[in-house]
């Protein structure tokens, strides 16, 4: 897959520097994640409300960050909830700061973020089940966070977007109101097999999402208990996606996770779910948090808050 003359260059860049997280214990590379997202994800967006509180949930406390926009009238509104990427491993509510405060911004609606449990302290599908409850609570507690219920989205990056499409089938099954799931992309099949697939192989050497770091999540989030063909680890496993939320799925060309995204969003279509798919050739993983160094980010932030314009009917 050849890069973009303008991603090609910061493929250099990331390769020169030579710095794994693989070789890092796991605090110093999730404090290093949060570093470097500072300076790829260019100036926070100023907002009218940026707000950080806990949510208690069973026997744990979940953070939550609130970002409203100062084009946002007061009162219930548009929201998105929003799970932050990092394997399952790495990031947390300041590592996606930049990304929430832009999304925030672009689509004019409330961002809600999510700091949900990493492994290996907590491996999978522990991060599934605290996605799942949280968006329980927000929409059973809707006038405490200011949310319209009428116009909800989740939404989320590579981790977050596999707990995006996650929580969409949760929504699904029991009910919950959901206008849209947007999935960046998401990792959706967790299972042994999945290394087959030809992204996985044809896409290893571009980092930031190498086949080593893949595998370090891996061994970090999976244990000898993870049920990895069950829908809340692997939701391409699923047996059905008929009747889930209608779908912007993201997908970029020199990406690891590209036929994750492409299989999901063919089988959404499949089953009968709106799907809008914004393919991204030439560009690499995790580019959605390096505002200050691509161009092409912008543009897919647009397109991100066009859908939750559009699905939310924002003005």
């Amino acid at each position: 897959m050849p890069l973009t003359s303008e991603v090609q260059p910061i493929v250099n860049l990331l390769n020169q520097a030579k710095v794994s997280f693989t070789e890092l214990p796991v605090a110093t590379a999730r404090a290093e994640y949060v570093k470097l997202l500072a300076k790829t994800g260019g100036a926070p967006v100023d907002m009218a409300l940026v707000d950080s509180t806990t949510l208690a949930l069973d026997g744990r406390d979940v953070g939550l960050r609130r970002y409203r926009p100062r084009a946002l009238a007061q009162g219930a509104a548009p929201t998105l909830v929003y799970f932050h990427g990092g394997g399952w491993v790495l990031g947390n509510l300041d590592s996606h700061d930049r990304v929430c405060r832009q999304l925030a911004e672009r689509s004019a609606c409330q961002v809600i973020a999510v700091d949900y449990r990493l492994a290996p302290e907590h491996p999978l599908p522990a991060a599934s089940d605290d996605a799942i409850e949280v968006f329980e609570q927000l929409v059973t507690h809707a006038a405490d966070y200011e949310i319209d219920t009428a116009r909800l989205a989740v939404g989320g990056d590579s981790a977050g977007g596999h707990l995006s499409a996650v929580v969409a089938l949760a929504a699904r099954d029991a009910d919950w109101p959901l206008a849209l799931q947007v999935l960046i992309y998401p990792a959706t099949d967790l299972r042994a097999g999945a290394n087959h697939y030809p992204a996985r192989s044809r896409n290893a050497v571009f980092p930031p999402l190498t086949g080593q770091l893949m595998g370090w999540f891996g061994d970090l989030s999976i244990t000898d208990a993870t049920d990895t063909a069950a829908w809340r680890v692997s939701p391409l496993a699923a047996e059905s996606l008929a009747d889930a939320a209608p779908a912007l799925v993201v997908t970029a060309g020199a990406d690891m996770l590209m036929d994750d995204g492409v299989l999901y969003a063919g089988r959404l279509m499949d089953a009968g779910v709106a799907v809008e798919h914004a393919h991204f050739s030439g560009v690499i993983h995790g580019f959605i948090e390096m505002h200050d160094w691509l161009q092409v980010t912008g543009e897919a932030m647009n397109v991100i808050a066009s859908a939750v314009r559009t699905r939310l009917a924002i003005d």
